[in-house]
């Protein structure tokens, strides 16, 4: 393992009078592939959303390769190149094909020339098996399909770190193992991966650690074999032991 990428320190997030995240300190290795898990409502997905801004912390600090997000020192062009984020919503462009999709990315921000950034966008989404879509709109695609070019996109970015909050909990049973596959397949690339999920057989497979969160705090931070073979909390043995049914 290669030294810290992600470093969270006392990261308290806020909402009005509803505390969300209580005092969080964590941090994450690169190459890491590290699977969130928890209740709903216990603060998963706004530890990942405040790990690129899309939730600005209350108090705390987040720092990324040695630079302060929260204090500015790195900007949000920065953020987005190292930081990716694949959705539960998918979060497309409808009036774009799928191709511009994974495209308009890698030229607003990146800066890249449209070749560059169409040879990069084919790349992924063949890599995510999408390639023979390209032209299509989003609304022609099933919900797996859409997931599938939602990480094409943000892959396409190439990022150091892929943030995925729930990327199969708005999908329909039977596509939810396309997209898990998919993201199988990154687990082995080295890239970082920080994972909130339901899918504990999934969790279990591919991650380095599991993190439990509940109620705005870091509950149970483990090895995934040792966490998952050592259950000492009741909170956790009573999480998985509903997951599991």
């Amino acid at each position: 393992m290669e030294k810290e990428m992600i470093k969270i320190d006392h990261l308290v997030k806020s909402f009005g009078d509803h505390h969300v995240l209580k005092d969080i300190t964590i941090s994450f290795n690169r190459g890491e592939v590290v699977s969130i898990i928890g209740s709903s409502g216990s603060g998963k997905s706004t530890l990942l959303r405040s790990i690129n801004l899309l939730e600005e912390p209350t108090s705390g600090d987040i720092i990324i390769d040695g630079k302060s997000i929260v204090k500015g020192e790195m900007d949000k062009k920065e953020l987005a190149t190292r930081v990716g984020m694949v959705f539960q919503s998918f979060n497309l462009f409808e009036n774009m094909s799928v191709l511009k999709n994974c495209m308009i990315g890698q030229i607003t921000v990146l800066k890249k020339d449209k070749t560059t950034a169409e040879q990069n966008a084919m790349k992924y989404l063949k890599m995510v098996g999408m390639g023979q879509y390209i032209n299509a709109r989003p609304s022609q695609l099933s919900g797996g399909q859409k997931q599938r070019v939602a990480i094409a996109r943000a892959l396409a970015m190439e990022p150091e770190c892929l943030l995925f909050d729930e990327p199969t909990s708005a999908l329909d049973p039977e596509m939810v193992g396309e997209v898990l596959d998919v993201i199988r397949n990154l687990a082995k690339t080295g890239l970082t991966m920080l994972i909130v999920t339901h899918e504990m057989q999934f969790a279990k497979e591919i991650s380095d650690r599991v993190i439990f969160i509940d109620e705005g705090l870091v509950a149970e931070d483990k090895p995934c074999k040792e966490f998952f073979s050592h259950i000492e909390k009741e909170r956790v043995a009573s999480f998985l032991k509903r997951m599991n049914h």
